[in-house]
């Protein structure tokens, strides 16, 4: 039986969910801009998740626009919020997921922006006495960090960031969608412009996710259309995939405490039995730092060995499905823009594991296993 240890990537969707969604795949059908009855039921039903949702993290139903994903809705936030408030210098770092870093860069190179890269530490973490600096420079400028590196696992502390947009009148966005469903969102304690999710990150649909644009930081429409999403975003609405984010979501914030501690015990129990298994192992990032990172993401590094060039096809063919950094690069020639940023002379092997709600120790013992035999070493 395969062991699915790829939850960063896209998660499993919660039969819970799906029952949720099914009604409105084969009997509630209608157009939600309709004005009939079966339009009205399903305008309903969008309005229900999108107050769900708003009183998850508490803000208020208009600041919740629905997307394609986190991918439309980072575009959206950071193309529109600069055009807006004719935002002229961005605040960033060259390890945001290319949802971010190719927006900027196609906004520099077109001249909308001058883009800025805040310094991080040894393990990745953004220097925030440089961030400071910067925002003293360019005060009223356009941030985008992310709270927590889809391929490392690091942790932002978005909360002091917020604070010092806000004191330097900065538009401050964040991608979120790693900790979405993860972390308990709290939007009025965040000085945060905007926020991203993606449901398939915690066991919704695919093709669905969402924004936070704070209420007194508006942006423009991005996609041109209709008037739906309250003239925010055109296009006939994902109606299923809508109530099921919203679905997934208060799952989520439901067994958020008991899934934590449950994926910490596992990611905890992986850190161990490699550090046992293979000589000479670490961890990229602050990735094996339970306190520093996310606790669904462990980023192995591995010793040079001219088996790591195969490493992700061998684990595959051994049952194991994991990543070598985001899936959205998984096609490409080069290898992970994180790694290559923080360890640009490096040869050694890396492998992403995370971890979600259907994992057990004997997934993670059988993949500690399963790695150490690819790589030539017998696990102890």
């Amino acid at each position: 039986m395969r062991i699915y240890l790829d939850n960063a990537a896209t998660t499993p969707l919660d039969p819970e969910v799906f029952e949720a969604m099914k009604p409105f795949m084969l009997e509630d059908f209608g157009n939600p801009s309709s004005t009939h009855a079966h339009g009205r039921k399903v305008r309903a039903a969008i309005e229900s998740s999108r107050k769900k949702i708003a009183e998850l993290l508490n803000c208020t139903p208009g600041e919740i626009i629905f997307t394609s994903g986190g991918t439309e809705a980072d575009n959206a936030i950071i193309t529109s919020g600069a055009q807006t408030y004719n935002i002229k210098h961005a605040i960033s770092t060259p390890i945001e997921h290319h949802a971010v870093t190719h927006t900027l860069e196609t906004l520099a190179k077109k001249g909308v922006v001058e883009l800025h890269h805040v310094a991080l530490d040894s393990n990745g973490h953004v220097e925030l006495g440089h961030l400071e600096e910067l925002l003293k420079k360019y005060p009223n400028a356009l941030i985008s960090l992310m709270h927590a590196n889809n391929e490392i696992g690091n942790l932002l502390d978005i909360k002091r960031v917020g604070e010092m947009a806000n004191e330097y009148k900065a538009f401050f966005h964040s991608d979120t969608v790693q900790t979405m469903g993860h972390y308990a969102h709290n939007m009025k304690e965040l000085h945060v412009c905007g926020m991203t999710a993606a449901a398939h990150k915690f066991h919704g649909p695919k093709g669905v996710g969402f924004m936070y644009i704070r209420k007194d930081r508006k942006i423009e429409q991005f996609i041109h259309g209709g008037a739906q999403e309250r003239n925010m975003r055109g296009g006939t609405e994902n109606v299923y995939g809508i109530i099921g984010i919203a679905k997934a979501l208060e799952i989520a914030y439901r067994e958020m405490s008991e899934h934590e501690k449950q994926m910490t015990k596992l990611k905890a129990r992986m850190i161990e039995k490699l550090r046992e298994a293979i000589p000479g192992i670490s961890f990229n990032g602050d990735s094996a730092n339970l306190e520093r990172s996310l606790y669904t993401v462990l980023n192995v590094s591995l010793p040079e060995s001219e088996e790591n060039d195969m490493l992700l096809f061998n684990l595959d063919l051994q049952g194991i499905s994991a990543s070598g950094g985001s899936a959205c690069s998984s096609g490409a020639t080069t290898g992970s823009h994180v790694l290559g940023a923080l360890y640009p002379n490096s040869k050694r092997g890396a492998v992403r594991f995370s971890f979600s709600k259907y994992n057990t120790e004997q997934d993670i013992d059988t993949a500690v296993e399963k790695l150490a035999s690819c790589i030539g070493v017998a696990a102890h």
